[in-house]
């Protein structure tokens, strides 16, 4: 069978639904070619603001990823524009060559509408559309001035994800309160109170009237009372507008958008389009459902069956920096209708319902949300509300005159209610998903696709799990630390802290293990939780430490040991080199490296030489760089104001005191250290677990980086003045982490799990606090802050050959 040929313009969410529906329903009919002007396939836009904000990375919004498209055989032309299309002779252009099609799709989307003020021109000023936009406010730091024109949803959004890195962001609006296209006054004022007490200044009725530039570069916003707000980027959100430029080229009936009709199908045969390109009954789409709806419309139309796009009664669930918001239908003032209003300034909880006639026609909801859908389907169905007018601003829990089971109102829903708005999926459909296997949150989500996009509906959805599965329901259960227990690593700190515990024995006993002493996964968890908790009382155990622990060295695939010795914040000596020089001649070290941690590895020593070749460093005064350990491995460091001529503090001075106050410390997982002189940043200070950028007010401090199999950036803790306050932040933060996080967690997955809010109260905000968590940190240090080398040179040489009785791990 000959495949049709279909060419896709623009690899959007639309056109990557309709990909979906075309190669999951006939996977061998299509010969499918995707051009996207961008350098990547499909990823969730919705998301880029949890990105911005720090919560999410660009690879957790991929939609569909380099795998996805080869396995369906598509041909991606990434990068590449279109610069012609021939409808006589159906080809496509593109700049790298031309390609033949028997249907058309144009997903070409949307465009954002830049304000031709005068400077609109300038380097700084970009809009929020795309993830080359997010990654310019992301390179925005502490210190940096923005100011976002536009108090709608993605102003917002773009504004909140700044500040959270510490950026001064002023949000400039032309309207009398924020988002007033989703919002009445009353919650506008609500929403505002919350991003201003987020340190976001709003300015609203405020008109822009010049952008001010330097040297080319953005410099200040004028607005035309004259005020100047400076900025280092100025971000336009003020809206976006169908991308037709390549459509009105190619004789397409074009209006707002391109005019499509109930199929999708354009003004040209065997031409569509789909997404915000588009026109449809002159109308034009902004929000995902309704986009959704028409990709499902044209790939049902390219299928051969009948399918018709029809506008629907759209509602609103946003979620704004922690600001619940939902809108739907109709709230504007009239004279036939009148208004419902909740107001528990307390809790800053507003609701307000609109209601004509016996018919609720509108609803603005600000703080609690959990309705939303309920009144939605109220207004949709138009339902008669008389009978139950009395209690209804209080939600479908409290009709009959009293609060019933919550789940109650979910059982209630009719089967057509929309759960999941992203993707119009209703409550039916989820029950069928159930009554066809998928039984938990995952499963719903591969199947129906409820869920996947913005995740406001999660918790509904669970609900309807939850109602239709009844005792054969389950919440997903925490795991536990091995099969040894039933007990969580949770469960575990919390005992042993509570009973109190402080040997394994008492752990074994007082928990109820299941085997007398544990096993290779609990032992070194229980031992840390032991140490880490009561390094007064309990005594390290170092048969429950991994083998590398135990050896201080690291095991390589062929039975022989990396030795690394520490070098104080990267800084070593002529004595110090011709120590290794030796010692790798005396031991016949076949191979030295430099490490990522600006230190000098030994690879290859033989097992029985560890005892010597320790002994031979420490007389030239090296010590063990804990290159093996769960625990401080490096502070990497720059110049700073030694040499550099950007260098604002001594970097290298604060490296070195950091690394011999933490040397030794053990910790949940490694521990990776940065100190940059400067925002340059050298030292890679923001991709490691605590990073300190000196700037010339004092000392940035980040945690929460990685640059391993996870990649992550830090998230600005706070900023100190002095050298002093920046040692006993990172010593506080360092002990609440070893107090507090899971055993193999790092830094940034504990701080997934607590947020950094909380963080902050604990190490910043709370200056008695800081100070007793940094001399617990120092009390322990007082009794495992040693070297290990210097401990076991006198240890027999059999005690080091090769053992795996414990988990091998990588080295540094």
């Amino acid at each position: 069978m000959t495949k049709q040929k279909i060419v896709v313009i623009g690899a959007g969410m639309a056109s990557g639904r309709v990909l979906e529906t075309l190669t999951e329903a006939a996977p061998e009919q299509f010969d499918i070619t995707l051009f996207n002007a961008e350098p990547r396939g499909n990823y969730n836009r919705i998301m880029l603001s949890p990105v911005l904000a720090g919560d999410q990375t660009y690879e957790d919004i991929v939609t569909h990823d380099d795998a996805w498209y080869a396995d369906r055989g598509i041909t991606c032309r990434f990068g590449e524009k279109v610069t012609e299309i021939d409808r006589d002779a159906k080809i496509v252009k593109g700049a790298n060559g031309d390609v033949a099609y028997d249907k058309l799709i144009f997903g070409t989307g949307s465009e954002p509408f830049i304000i031709p003020l005068p400077g609109h021109d300038l380097d700084g000023v970009i809009a929020y559309r795309d993830l080359e936009d997010t990654e310019r406010m992301m390179s925005m730091g502490e210190g940096n001035k923005v100011v976002v024109i536009g108090g709608g949803l993605l102003g917002l959004e773009a504004a909140a994800g700044m500040a959270a890195r510490g950026v001064e962001v002023t949000v400039v609006h032309i309207m009398g309160h924020l988002m007033e296209r989703q919002l009445d006054e009353a919650a506008g004022y609500l929403l505002r109170k919350s991003l201003e007490g987020k340190g976001i200044t709003i300015k609203l009725q405020a008109n822009s009237k010049e952008i001010v530039g330097e040297d080319g570069k953005v410099k200040a916003l004028m607005l035309d009372d004259g005020t100047e707000l400076p900025c280092d980027l100025l971000v336009m959100a003020v809206g976006i507008r169908p991308n037709t430029a390549l459509a009105k080229e190619a004789g397409l009936a074009v209006g707002r958008g391109i005019h499509v009709d109930d199929q999708m199908l354009t003004s040209a045969t065997d031409v569509y389009a789909v997404g915000e390109c588009v026109e449809h009954d002159g109308a034009v789409f902004g929000l995902v459902a309704p986009l959704y709806d028409q990709a499902k419309v044209l790939g049902q139309t390219l299928l051969g069956e009948e399918a018709a796009f029809v506008q629907k009664t759209l509602s609103t669930k946003l979620k704004v920096t922690g600001c619940d918001l939902f809108s739907a239908g109709d709230f504007a003032e009239g004279e036939n209708r009148e208004d419902i209003v909740f107001r528990d300034p307390s809790r800053g909880v507003y609701k307000r319902l609109v209601i004509e006639g016996n018919k609720l026609v509108g609803a603005v909801m600000y703080g609690d949300v959990a309705d939303g859908n309920w009144f939605f389907q109220l207004i949709k169905d138009e339902t008669d509300i008389d009978e139950m007018r009395e209690m209804l601003i209080f939600g479908p829990a409290y009709q009959g005159g009293e609060a019933s089971d919550p789940l109650s109102a979910v059982a209630a829903l009719p089967p057509e209610a929309e759960i999941c708005g992203c993707n119009g999926i209703s409550k039916q459909t989820i029950v069928d998903a159930i009554a066809a296997g998928a039984t938990d949150l995952g499963a719903i989500k591969s199947t129906t696709k409820a869920s996947a996009s913005c995740g406001t509906c999660t918790g509904l959805v669970e609900q309807v799990l939850q109602v239709t599965l009844g005792d054969e329901f389950k919440m997903p259960a925490a795991q536990s630390i091995c099969g040894c227990t039933d007990h969580t690593h949770e469960d575990v700190r919390r005992l042993i802290k509570s009973m109190p515990l402080q040997s394994q024995e008492a752990v074994w006993q007082e928990l109820g293990w299941k085997t007398r002493n544990g096993c290779h996964v609990c032992r070194p968890a229980i031992n840390y939780y032991l140490l880490a908790d009561w390094p007064l009382e309990y005594k390290d155990d170092p048969q429950s430490r991994f083998v590398n622990e135990r050896k201080h060295a690291n095991i390589q695939k062929d039975g022989t040991y990396s030795v690394v010795p520490r070098m104080w914040g990267g800084v070593t000596t002529p004595a110090e080199l011709r120590a290794i020089a030796d010692a790798a001649d005396k031991y016949d070290v076949p191979t030295v490296k430099v490490t990522g941690g600006q230190r000098i590895d030994l690879l290859g020593v033989k097992g029985e030489d560890l005892p010597n070749i320790w002994d031979d460093l420490n007389k030239a005064g090296m010590v063990s760089g804990y290159a093996y350990s769960k625990g401080l491995r490096t502070v990497k460091t720059c110049v700073g104001t030694d040499h550099c001529r950007f260098g604002t503090q001594d970097s290298t001075g604060l490296g070195i005191k950091l690394e011999k106050i933490l040397h030794g410390a053990w910790t949940p997982h490694k521990l990776k250290l940065g100190v940059s002189g400067c925002p340059r940043n050298c030292a890679e200070a923001t991709c490691k677990d605590i990073g300190i950028v000196c700037v010339d007010s004092g000392y940035q401090i980040s945690i929460g980086g990685a640059a391993g199999m996870d990649v992550k950036e830090t998230e600005l803790m706070c900023s100190v003045p002095t050298e002093e306050d920046a040692i006993e932040v990172v010593l506080a933060v360092t002990q609440l982490y070893r107090e507090g996080a899971k055993y193999l967690d790092r830094i940034y997955k504990w701080l997934g799990k607590v947020g950094m809010d909380w963080i902050v109260e604990q190490v910043v905000d709370d200056l008695e606090n800081r100070k007793a968590l940094a001399a617990r940190f120092e009390l322990s240090q007082t009794i495992y802050n040693h070297d290990p080398w210097a401990d076991h040179v006198e240890a027999k040489a059999d005690k080091y050959a090769p053992m795996a009785d414990l988990t091998l791990e990588a080295a540094e």
